[in-house]
């Protein structure tokens, strides 16, 4: 049986065409940031939520725009699926890892053999950005 977490994530974009990964502790794949959305909570204000607890950063939650759905398997639940609520945000604000993140990098292209990419990360988001 396979669950499905419900999560609102971003394509951080920075000024330089990079985009930002995190990874949480206890784990090796990186992804978009962001996180579950909670009971009663829209997509847009869990992603703003997320942003400031997991990387100290204040979006307005008119700043990111929305992408659309995307189903794929969870990197750290096996057996279960995220479905994201995906926006684009750019924005050239440092980030302080917080709360359950290990590291924040921003990436291009080039850099991505080097990572341990989640699946929605690697199959869906970057593909919008990097194709």
């Amino acid at each position: 049986m396979t669950g499905i977490i419900h999560i609102a994530a971003a394509l951080m974009l920075n000024s330089e065409g990079k985009t930002l990964l995190v990874r949480k502790q206890g784990t090796t794949a990186f992804m978009q940031p962001g996180g579950k959305i909670e009971q009663r909570e829209q997509p847009v204000q869990a992603l703003v939520r997320e942003l400031k607890e997991e990387l100290g950063i204040v979006v307005e939650p008119c700043a990111p725009t929305y992408l659309g759905t995307y189903t794929a398997p969870a990197a750290n639940e096996p057996g279960w699926s995220v479905q994201c609520e995906l926006f684009r945000l750019e924005t050239d604000v440092a980030v302080l890892p917080a709360a359950e993140i290990a590291e924040a990098v921003w990436v291009d292209a080039s850099d991505l053999a080097d990572f341990d990419l989640a699946p929605l990360t690697r199959d869906l988001v970057l593909p919008l950005h990097f194709d």
